[in-house]
């Protein structure tokens, strides 16, 4: 009986084994991989998000100057859009340290990471804009990840991902995420967010410089 009972457990432990394995498997590709080598051999970069964005009836489009330096130095601000002329600043944590546009460019304050003015319309902070934020996604949200051919995007040969999600309730109510990135840069060009078969968020990214040579002056917080 007891023997029985061990080899029961054994085949369980297996079991569960194999199982994160699958998953493990089923959330890697090579443009992740590609992207990783790429990412870790740079120290900042700089790039311009232009997104639009829906939830139901409200629609938002915006264009942000994006500012990153490793280990968890972020700075964005919005240069066209909804909220021209807001800023934030984040070094890791749950606070950043922002500004709206306009008369009260001047005044700075210190909110969470996660309030409505230091996000999108979505709820997207400044942390979720990061590129390898975006790409890291794709490797943990639990889901189906294939990656095809992309074709030619914006004038370059791209690698498509495209993740059906297990749980959209878990994920933003996003149900499917595809995200092309440059086969000759291996850094992301567009993301397209959907709820269903709608299309919730579209970005894409361009302008990426990287090694510019950011200090930690360039995030005050």
């Amino acid at each position: 009986m007891v023997h029985k009972r061990f080899i029961s457990v054994a085949l369980v432990a297996l079991a569960a084994v194999l199982a994160t394995s699958v998953t493990r498997a089923a959330n890697s590709a090579p443009a992740i991989d590609a992207f990783r080598a790429a990412f870790a051999s740079v120290s900042d970069y700089t790039y311009t998000l232009h997104s639009h964005e829906t939830l139901g009836s409200r629609v938002q489009d915006r264009t942000y100057d994006y500012y990153f330096m490793k280990p968890h130095y972020a700075k964005t601000l919005i240069v066209a859009g909804d909220g021209t002329g807001s800023g934030g600043v984040w070094v890791g944590g749950d606070q950043v340290s922002g500004h709206q546009g306009g008369i009260l460019a001047g005044i700075h304050l210190k909110i969470s990471v996660h309030d409505p003015r230091a996000t999108s319309i979505r709820g997207y902070t400044i942390p979720d804009g990061l590129l390898q934020n975006i790409v890291e996604t794709y490797a943990t949200v639990p889901g189906k990840l294939t990656q095809v051919d992309g074709g030619i995007l914006m004038g370059q040969p791209t690698d498509r991902l495209e993740l059906d999600v297990t749980d959209p309730a878990a994920n933003h109510g996003i149900s499917k995420q595809v995200l092309y990135l440059s086969k000759t840069t291996h850094w992301p060009v567009r993301q397209l967010l959907y709820s269903g078969d709608t299309i919730v968020q579209d970005q894409t990214y361009t302008n990426i410089k990287t090694n510019v040579g950011l200090t930690q002056s360039d995030f005050p917080f």
